[in-house]
């Protein structure tokens, strides 16, 4: 006889605001093509204040894992049993996997940064860098571009408290770093070679809102590159376009990552590209 097991395999993400967050449909398109039929990705709004209590849920549901985005990368922390070096390091975590109520957290965003920046053609080895924003993804990006071998790596954040662990953190792993309180209009400095926008600025639905830089200082020397996945070309891009930079979407980070949580959670590797057209047809439409 057949045997019947209808018990779906529950991940998701945990974040807010997150109505807006495209990774469902992209976990979603793996699962199908993986043939993992009762896997469900789940996007969970989770207050800032409630973290516990959704940990609590996820145990609970016997949840296999889930993503942490903004503002859960640092807070998750203190309910994991146990952390990758690269998370410890970075002081950050975006994935997490339950095995049996234990939890494990690792950080996918700067491997899935890297994988991207590497698909542009572009090697951050001794490259002067400007990264925008210290938030989890920063801290993420930040130390992955410095073990990389990146030349110097500036933090630029309007709070420097907010930077500061990020900044002795990169203290510690890069050739060179910097911290430039963001006052005002910044002006990216005419020698980067590569501009990071690390913030949620221009994230949907305020797809027109953009970082507060100066447009004219955005060089054609320059490589611009957003994290932001939703929408893929944001108003910064479009900028760099007009200034003819060459510039790449968040859309790469966010497969890459994704693709190396479902091996996490499954032990299977997924179809990246079928993941791509999955986003690219939800964005579209």
């Amino acid at each position: 006889m057949k045997e019947q097991n209808y018990l779906d395999s529950l991940v998701g993400v945990f974040g807010h605001p997150v109505a807006e967050n495209p990774g469902v449909v992209i976990q979603d398109a793996a699962f199908r093509a993986l043939g993992l039929a009762r896997w469900r990705y789940l996007t969970i709004d989770v207050e800032p204040g409630k973290l516990e209590d959704a940990i609590r849920g996820m145990k609970a549901f016997k949840m296999r894992g889930v993503n942490c985005t903004i503002p859960h990368k640092l807070g998750v922390i203190r309910h994991l049993d146990e952390m990758s070096e690269a998370a410890k390091l970075i002081g950050a975590v975006n994935t997490v996997v339950n095995t049996d109520g234990k939890l494990y957290g690792d950080n996918t965003d700067g491997k899935g940064f890297m994988q991207a920046l590497a698909e542009s053609g572009v090697d951050p080895k001794d490259k002067k860098i400007v990264i925008l924003g210290a938030g989890g993804a920063a801290r993420a990006i930040g130390v992955e571009l410095s073990l990389a071998g990146a030349g110097c790596v500036t933090v630029v954040n309007r709070s420097k408290e907010n930077a500061k662990g990020l900044v002795e953190l990169l203290g510690r792993v890069a050739k060179k770093s910097a911290f430039v309180c963001w006052e005002g209009t910044f002006k990216i400095p005419a020698d980067t070679d590569i501009l990071i926008n690390a913030t949620p600025v221009g994230l949907y639905p305020d797809v027109d809102a953009m970082p507060d830089i100066e447009v004219d200082s955005i060089l054609p020397t320059m490589f611009v590159q957003d994290v932001i996945p939703n929408p893929t070309v944001t108003a910064l891009l479009r900028a760099a376009q007009s200034r003819g930079a060459f510039w790449s979407t968040g859309a790469g980070m966010l497969i890459n990552q994704a693709a190396i949580n479902i091996e996490m959670w499954t032990g299977q590797k997924p179809n990246k590209a079928i993941m791509l057209k999955a986003l690219e047809e939800a964005l579209s439409s």
